[in-house]
């Protein structure tokens, strides 16, 4: 019996040894897989910071060279006079700023709806919705210019903001964060007299920050961004936003290397500084887009 248990022990240390290895490799091998990971995601940022520092004749030598044989800091006093930086942070910030309110306020009422009341073809119109997420923005480009041009609203604020005041994307996380709320209540709410608005303004919104943030950081990150629509809606310079406003320095047959890559470190700051103060919701709107 005491052979018996020796080699039982001495077979169980044997596996736990090599689990323990395994277990070690895994692990390696995940530091190494993110390692390589982080620094290509890393690089292009790198290289974009490092251009806009180049002097112009070093931005557009072959091979290209990594570090800058000298700091050239007049890259972004020339971004700022020449287009004109100033307004363009203002329209960005109004053209961002604006569709996030508006649509964190419509998206979280369709949400309500869909979520917390009962009217005939409910599911239907919500099928739709979900429809539109499939709808690429190309497709709805043309139709949407005319629309606009038949309201005089190109060139405008208007035009930047209306047609984007409210996605299809919103509505469905919402919907599903408010589906999880308690529905006892709104039947609590309801038996002491309070009506489908209170309820939204008093119990649902005031238990859906996390969400709400979320949304609210994704729509603002994302327009802060948005190239092609305010590229298409825009005419002048006085209406320009920071990527649309960019533009301006890739020509029919060169690019301003050096400028470009300053105009982007300058029109990247804000979403750093946002990350930074609001990454612990930027973690939660990820696991939000799970849709538990």
């Amino acid at each position: 019996m005491t052979s018996i248990a020796i080699e039982r022990r001495s077979s169980w240390v044997t596996r736990h040894r090599q689990h323990g290895a395994l277990a070690a490799y895994s692990r390696v091998l995940m530091w190494i897989t993110l390692s390589v990971g982080a620094v290509l995601f890393v690089f292009p940022f790198v290289w974009m910071l490092a251009t806009s520092v180049k002097p112009e004749a070093q931005a557009i030598t072959f091979p290209p060279t990594l570090l800058p044989r000298h700091l050239d800091l007049g890259t972004y006093q020339s971004v700022w006079s020449q287009v004109g930086l100033t307004r363009l942070y203002l329209n960005t910030f109004i053209f961002a700023g604006s569709v996030t309110v508006l649509s964190v306020t419509l998206d979280s009422l369709a949400a309500y709806a869909f979520a917390r009341l009962q009217f005939p073809g409910k599911e239907l119109l919500f099928w739709l919705v979900l429809v539109t997420l499939m709808v690429p923005i190309a497709v709805l480009i043309v139709p949407l210019f005319f629309q606009l041009y038949k309201f005089g609203w190109l060139n405008t604020y208007q035009g930047l903001i209306v047609p984007l005041a409210a996605n299809g994307y919103g509505i469905f996380l919402l919907r599903q964060f408010f589906s999880t709320l308690p529905f006892e209540l709104d039947d609590a709410a309801r038996v002491d007299g309070a009506g489908d608005w209170f309820i939204y303004r008093k119990i649902i919104v005031r238990l859906s920050g996390p969400a709400l943030a979320a949304l609210a950081i994704f729509t603002f990150s994302f327009n802060w961004n948005n190239f092609l629509w305010p590229l298409i809606v825009t005419s002048t310079a006085s209406m320009r936003t920071l990527p649309s406003g960019l533009v301006l320095f890739t020509g029919q047959h060169e690019v301003i290397y050096d400028l470009m890559c300053a105009g982007a470190v300058l029109a990247m700051i804000p979403l750093v500084v946002l990350f930074f103060a609001l990454q612990r919701y930027f973690v939660r709107g990820i696991a939000l887009s799970g849709l538990r």
